[in-house]
């Protein structure tokens, strides 16, 4: 195995990606060949995968078994969970997302490309574009996912055919691209085999681009949230109250994005008071300036009204609160969302009770048309609504954010998550819809 020295890893950049496709088309194989050619297996989890392929009868090792870790997963033959792994090459850091494909998981999906600079969809060559490639598509898109790979597998199925790739490739190019996806690479490759994962296939010849970690160690990956509109959700408030601290008032949670420094009037949100930070303790000493991904406790010098929930940013970068809130939503539970539908709305630290006031639209997949006021969202359906919530929320655009521009709807009774939604985001103009009546809500 390769080693990687501590100064050469930190000086390496960071891409975190999602696998995503449907059921069968070889996202664990896929994810497995990347770690085992990459060299980022240990030997005694190679042993163990040998084992368990041995005990099945299977004279290869099953690197899908490197992923699929769930009891269930081994005995169906399919990802049920999002399965995170990390692993280093000399040329990048990587947190990989293996999801699910099965339609059921979807939400899972959803969960594992949030975060993603990249999503790597896998189509079976036999098969090609299919409606759980489109939905992938439609959801990277929904969720601002910069880069999408269109992993074209199973390519030794198929004799290496170059027509059928080519085939595959414009077809998701035309529809990604009419999704608004910035940018599609297409790969031919076979997990099961190794062709174009991490080394050049002499069996396709035809194809002169990068193979798949070739593409992931050299994309350009720009999530520098530092010099992003700076918001910090309080996630607690400390007051220690001890004989050294007497009058200590921090309040404590993970920049979202952005930039705060020492001195720099700040408002908190949704209550608009003002004060100006007075300190920032890291890791429990001061410093004077902090920034995205980094926890912290801001003091600030006025007595100021602050709680969980509350969202401090700068005073002159501050987002309007609302209580009308619009979006493009991914619906992920069964139970359906339908227009009236009382829920919470959980936005950053903050949840709050809401009600779905209007669907104005449901996207359809299959030729991205918008059906106009269904009524009701189905699971795994994508559409418009509007919510209107108990008390005002300072959010940004989901386009400006993906932190707190996102948020996620909740079943009061039971605390099931419902739906995901992204403020402000669309594929088409929605139709123009009338209010809905007022009367019997409660807010």
């Amino acid at each position: 195995m390769s080693t990687i020295t501590a100064e050469a890893l930190s000086a390496t950049t960071l891409l975190r990606f999602a696998t995503a496709g449907s059921v069968d088309d070889g996202k664990s194989t896929l994810v497995g060949r990347l770690l085992h050619d990459s060299k980022s297996v240990l030997v005694d989890q190679l042993e163990a995968v040998e084992r368990a392929s041995a005990s099945r009868g299977q004279e290869a090792p099953d690197l899908a078994l490197l992923t699929d870790g769930l009891r269930a997963e081994r005995e169906q033959g399919i990802t049920i969970d999002v399965a995170y792994r990390y692993f280093a090459t000399p040329r990048r850091r990587f947190i990989l997302a293996d999801t699910p494909g099965h339609v059921q998981y979807t939400r899972n999906m959803v969960t594992g490309a949030s975060t993603a600079e990249l999503t790597v969809v896998l189509v079976d060559a036999r098969n090609g574009v299919v409606e759980q490639t489109r939905r992938h598509a439609a959801i990277a898109a929904l969720l601002r996912v910069p880069h999408v790979v269109l992993a074209v597998n199973k390519m030794d199925l198929v004799g290496y055919e170059e027509r059928v790739f080519a085939a595959i490739a414009e077809e998701f190019t035309a529809y990604a691209t009419e999704l608004g996806v910035p940018e599609v690479t297409a790969i031919p490759i076979s997990a099961l085999a190794g062709d174009n994962v991490v080394d050049a296939s002499p069996r396709t010849d035809w194809y002169g681009g990068p193979t798949v970690l070739e593409h992931l160690e050299t994309v350009p990956v720009s999530h520098d949230l530092a010099h992003c509109h700076a918001r910090l959700p309080v996630q607690y408030v400390i007051r220690p109250q001890t004989a050294e601290l007497p009058d200590y008032r921090g309040y404590a949670g993970q920049i979202a994005s952005g930039t705060f420094r020492v001195g720099e009037e700040v408002t908190v949100l949704p209550s608009g008071r003002t004060s100006r930070i007075a300190g920032i303790d890291l890791l429990g000493e001061p410093v004077d300036v902090a920034w995205t991904t980094q926890s912290v406790t801001v003091l600030l010098a006025d007595d100021v009204d602050v709680s969980r929930g509350d969202l401090i940013v700068p005073s002159k970068d501050a987002p309007a609160t609302t209580q009308d809130v619009e979006a493009t939503v991914c619906h992920v539970a069964d139970q359906p969302l339908t227009v009236g539908h009382r829920v919470l709305l959980k936005h950053g630290t903050r949840t709050v009770k809401a009600i779905v006031k209007d669907i104005p639209s449901r996207l359809t997949l299959a030729d991205l048309s918008l059906h106009p006021h269904p009524g009701t969202l189905a699971a795994n359906d994508i559409g418009r609504v509007k919510i209107r919530t108990a008390e005002p929320l300072p959010v940004d655009s989901y386009a400006d954010s993906r932190r707190t521009g996102s948020f996620i709807l909740i079943d009061p009774a039971d605390g099931t998550t419902l739906t995901a939604g992204m403020v402000g985001e669309s594929f088409a103009a929605p139709e123009p819809v009338t209010e809905a009546d007022d009367d019997g809500w409660d807010f």
